[in-house]
């Protein structure tokens, strides 16, 4: 059993993909990560055995203190669902069929004796009693649990769970009352996934980029996509007119011929850009917003909250978040950094953990950390790392450190900084960044082209001190995991992290969750003037965040960063070896 008070639940996510690990100790959450960090394959999929050890590790714990494992779906009502869809379809779905039925039978049908044999693989005396929790009931409980509010709306949105694709739920105290979900195969998660396969991104990891890329374009589809693709309706709700897609009978391509023949051909990996996918871009854009904005009204409808939580792959479009917090009727919003699949797992385990009786914490600004649950980066870490590969580097003390760092940026060096414990979810929010001077746009075309190596198009978000960012942004809440896209007030002096529209990705920092950044973010503002810095994710196209020191030294190695501060350890790029 667990050491101290309460229980003690590990949270699994996998197999399909971004497979994660979280662990609750008496309710509070311990540690969250996704596999990928730690096997460096981005959206690792298999089970997180290298999360799972490192959790467990830096909680202290063995495979006997964990009282319950609980998995973040539920296979068999997924199989159900493919069963259904196949015999709906038939025979034109035998394809898809044929093409996913091996490898359920092949495995997926056996989860339970499958992630038992992989706990045991960590560690042979975990052998707690194995749960399985709804897949949009994790997703809810992943939003509400950790959220600073007693009473909120829940709103979850992705492509598919076992059935569902959204749900509507209302989180009172402890508990989350399920109110409306909608079914597959009608899908805001899928129908985006499509146009982002369309356009030539990677389904389940290309989405941001089609976000990114909508400001370039004109939403001339959107007219089309509501009034033939689907029937939408005043609540949100939906009906997809599916000869338009084809997920329910191909297991290779999402959209039909007839899709192509009235919006134009799809564009392969790494050809050109055309117009039309950047007004594709737009117009599903536009339309998703629409949908979200309609959910989010018909949750406070229901729920008569004033609060909203929301999850699931679409959470992460920040820029229907922002639409939400503008336009509609709550005064606050709180997002899940780790809305995808990987955050099921918090959800999970949070689930179980309430499930034991342990109590619920709710405290501002969440019960996560600010999604700061990651394995922790120390000085040694750092000085084993950099002496082993015979680096030259300076050990300075906290007020030497942020004028060192912030004489660089102001200068228009660019930054590798690494410090603490790993964020989890999609994005570096100070702990695992790469940070820049802000006034240049120059400053963004060469982190795109010569460091991040990824597409020209792509925005990078701006961090500010929590109390001064409504002096920056038009930003009336904290927003201290990029959750929101707001427009920015001085978009003239901050041009690098500015996006083409005049909206920005926001990171709020207090002096209370990040002393360190925010002493930085103030220290720039006096050389500069501008109390703000770019912050992107300190990984290259293709790879995961870094993790470790030696991640985060290879890292900087391997690309044009001027300067590198791990933990306390300060190295400049020259001599490098």
């Amino acid at each position: 059993m667990a050491r101290g008070s309460g229980s003690t639940v590990v949270g699994i996510s996998a197999f399909y993909h971004d497979a994660a690990v979280a662990i609750v100790s008496g309710g509070i959450v311990r540690f969250a990560a996704s596999e990928e960090r730690f096997s460096r394959v981005k959206h690792h999929p298999d089970f997180p055995a290298r999360a799972l050890a490192a959790g467990l590790h830096h909680c202290g714990l063995s495979g006997d203190d964990v009282d319950a494992v609980v998995f973040y779906d539920k296979p068999l009502l997924t199989f159900e669902r493919v069963l259904d869809t196949w015999l709906d379809h038939a025979p034109q779905g035998f394809g898809f069929f044929a093409a996913s039925a091996p490898e359920w039978l092949g495995g997926k049908l056996l989860h339970k004796p499958r992630i038992r044999r992989a706990l045991r693989a960590v560690d042979p005396a975990l052998t707690a009693p194995l749960l399985f929790s709804d897949h949009h009931r994790s997703h809810a409980a992943s939003a509400y649990f950790p959220s600073p509010f007693a009473d909120a709306a829940v709103l979850t949105l992705d492509g598919v769970g076992e059935w569902a694709t959204a749900s509507i739920q209302h989180g009172r105290g402890d508990a989350l009352i399920p109110l409306r979900e909608l079914r597959f195969p009608h899908s805001l998660g899928l129908l985006y996934a499509a146009f982002t396969a369309h356009c030539g991104f990677r389904v389940n990891g290309g989405e941001y980029k089609l976000m990114g890329l909508a400001p370039y374009g004109t939403p001339r589809f959107a007219d089309l996509i509501l009034h033939e693709m689907m029937d939408l309706r005043e609540d949100g709700s939906f009906q997809l007119d599916l000869s338009w897609f084809d997920w329910c009978r191909s297991a290779h391509r999402m959209t039909t011929d007839r899709f192509s023949r009235r919006v134009g051909p799809a564009r392969a990996p790494g050809e050109p850009l055309r117009d039309h996918h950047r007004d594709l871009a737009a117009s599903i854009q536009l339309v998703t917003e629409e949908i979200v904005l309609r959910m989010a009204r018909e949750a406070h409808r229901l729920t008569g909250s004033s609060h909203l939580c929301l999850a699931g792959g679409v959470a992460l479009n920040g820029v229907a978040n922002g639409r939400v917090l503008r336009e509609g009727p709550f005064q606050r919003l709180w997002i899940q950094p780790a809305a995808g699949d990987a955050g099921g797992a918090l959800g999970a385990a949070l689930i179980g953990a309430y499930h034991l009786g342990d109590p619920r914490t709710v405290c501002e600004p969440d019960a996560m950390e600010t999604a700061r649950l990651g394995p922790d980066l120390t000085t040694a870490d750092a000085t084993a790392v950099l002496d082993a590969h015979g680096v030259s580097y300076t050990v300075c003390e906290e007020p030497d450190l942020v004028a060192w760092a912030a004489d660089r940026l102001a200068s228009g060096r660019t930054l590798g900084w690494c410090q603490g414990r790993m964020e989890f979810g999609p994005r570096a929010l100070g702990n695992r960044s790469i940070l820049a001077d802000p006034r240049d746009p120059a400053v963004r075309d060469r982190l795109n082209a010569q460091v991040k190596h990824r597409e020209s198009f792509r925005p990078f978000a701006p961090v500010v001190p929590e109390e001064l960012a409504a002096d920056w942004f038009e930003l009336d809440q904290p927003s201290p995991t990029m959750g929101l896209v707001v427009r920015a007030r001085r978009p003239d002096r901050i041009p690098a992290a500015v996006h083409v529209d005049g909206t920005a990705r926001v990171q709020t920092v207090s002096r209370d969750q990040h002393p360190r950044l925010h002493a930085l973010l103030h220290a720039c503002g006096e050389r500069t003037g501008v109390p703000v810095l770019i912050n992107t994710s300190f990984n290259v196209a293709g790879e995961p965040i870094v993790c470790t020191a030696a991640d985060a030294w290879r890292c900087f190695a391997g690309t044009d960063l001027d300067d590198l501060v791990l933990d306390r350890c300060c190295v400049s790029q020259d001599p490098r070896s």
